[in-house]
C-alpha cells in the first residue's frame, strides 16, 4: 500500500488517472496530448503508477495501452476510509434522531 499511497501523492500522477478514468486505454501518445507534460515525464509518472498496480498496460499491435485499474483505491478505502464510516454514520443517524424528537414535542 506504500506505493499506491507514494503514487497518488503527486498530482501529476493524479491527473493521468483522472484521464484514465474519463478515457480508459490510452496510449503514451493519447495522455502526452491531454497534459500538459513532457513524454518523458509521463512516461516516468506511468511507470510509477505501474508499479503501484494503479495502470494495468495491455499491447495490441504495436500500440501500448494503459488502463486504470480502481482495485487498489477500493483496498485503500475499504481500509482507511471504510472502517471509520459505520461511526459516522451512527453519530448521524442518533442526531437526526434527536433532532426529530425536538420538533416532535
Amino acid at each position: 500500500m506504500d506505493k499506491v499511497f507514494k503514487a497518488l501523492a503527486d498530482p501529476g500522477r493524479r491527473q493521468l488517472l483522472d484521464r484514465l478514468y474519463a478515457d480508459n486505454g490510452q496510449t503514451l501518445g493519447a495522455l502526452c496530448g491531454c497534459l500538459d507534460m513532457t513524454r518523458q515525464a509521463v512516461t516516468k509518472h506511468l511507470k510509477l503508477l505501474e508499479a503501484a498496480n494503479l495502470v494495468a498496460t495491455i499491447w495490441r499491435g504495436r500500440e501500448k495501452l494503459h488502463y486504470l485499474n480502481p482495485v487498489p483505491i477500493n483496498d485503500i478505502a475499504e481500509r482507511w476510509i471504510g472502517k471509520f464510516e459505520h461511526g459516522r454514520l451512527h453519530a448521524l443517524a442518533e442526531l437526526k434522531k434527536r433532532l426529530e424528537g425536538e420538533t416532535d414535542g
